[in-house]
Formats: C-alpha cells, structure tokens, sequence
C-alpha cells in the first residue's frame, strides 16, 4: 500500500500564492482550501448587510468589510473569509499588505447547503477564540431566518434569532441592527 504524503504549506506561502490566485482559499495547518461560489441570493444579502450597516455606522468609529478581506484567527492558524467584518477603533492588520484583518467586532456568515454545518460548526469553534469577536451572525439565504450569538461577559455565547421579515437582531457591541425586512430586500427563494 502506498502512501500520497501531503505537501505542508506555511502560511507565508499560502499568503504569497493567495494574493496571486484567481480563486479564493481558506488555509488551516499547512493545506489550503478552495472556497466555492456564491450564488445571486448569497450574494444580494451580503450586500444588503453592507448597505444597511455601512449607514447605521456611518458616523461611528467602525468599518464594514466585504469578503474580500482575509482573516486570520491567531490562536488556531485559520485564514478564512468571513462574508462580511466589522471593525470598530482601527484594525489590526497581519501585515504591511493591509489583507488579512486581526480583530473583528461582527462576523457575519451567509448560509448555503454546502456550508451551515461548518459555518455553525468548526468555524464557529474558530471563531469563538478571537478575543475581540462580540457577534456572529448566520443569515439563512433559502429562508427569513437570522441567527446570532453574542458573546456574554463571562465569556459564554448567547443565541438570538429571528424569523420573518419584521425580526430583527440587535449588535449591541456596534449599536446597531439587521432588520429582516432589509437583509432580505430583493431576495427571492426558489419554490
């Protein structure tokens, strides 16, 4: 029997081909990822979050940042790309590229069938170490459903969700809000 050996990538490497690559890939203990396409609902409600959140901050200390910005959880190696990041005070950045971002306030993740398992998952066992993370929200793109996990100050992760579009989940750590009537503005589910 023979054995393939898997090639180990440092995450320098990974950063070098990453910013040369045509397609997006997550990178966990030496191996890359490829990240698949999103679709036209996926991607109406990333920009939705963007708009709403971008104007409810818009005149606060903090920044909206859509999925082409890498993150990197420094306690378990992961570089991923949240659907979108929110950063309040100034970010910290991995390097002088200014592309990988250190220290979000909201994770926001838009759900497919190929990946709610590990969005609510393993990267959410992730996530949960990132010592500035407050909020992580999974927004349904096949249904009005948003759910969202704030961290307490014990330390514990609390669930709140809201169904329909007059729900709506409050981000107390950014005074601010996701209303589903606005997450949700234009999307159409198929039958």
């Amino acid at each position: 029997m023979s054995t393939v050996l898997k090639h180990y990538i440092t995450p320098e490497e990974y950063l070098l081909c990453e910013r040369k690559a045509e397609f997006r890939s997550e990178y966990f203990r030496g191996e890359m990822f490829a990240m698949a396409g999103a679709s036209a609902n996926h991607n109406l409600i990333v920009g939705n979050c963007i708009q709403t959140l971008g104007q409810q901050l818009k005149k606060k200390p903090c920044r909206v940042y859509p999925s082409d910005l890498k993150l990197r959880i420094e306690t378990t190696g992961l570089y991923t790309y949240p659907d979108l990041s929110v950063v309040c005070g100034e970010p910290q950045l991995e390097s002088d590229a200014g592309d990988v971002l250190l220290n979000p306030v909201v994770l926001v993740e838009v759900l497919s069938d190929s990946t709610e398992a590990y969005d609510r998952g393993k990267k959410f066992e992730h996530y949960r170490t990132i010592p500035s993370l407050q909020h992580y929200v999974m927004i349904a793109q096949d249904r009005h459903s948003i759910d969202c996990f704030t961290r307490s100050s014990d330390g514990s992760w609390n669930l709140t969700s809201c169904q329909g579009l007059d729900g709506k989940i409050m981000l107390d750590a950014v005074e601010s809000e996701l209303v589903g009537a606005e997450v949700y503005d234009k999307v159409v589910f198929a039958n």
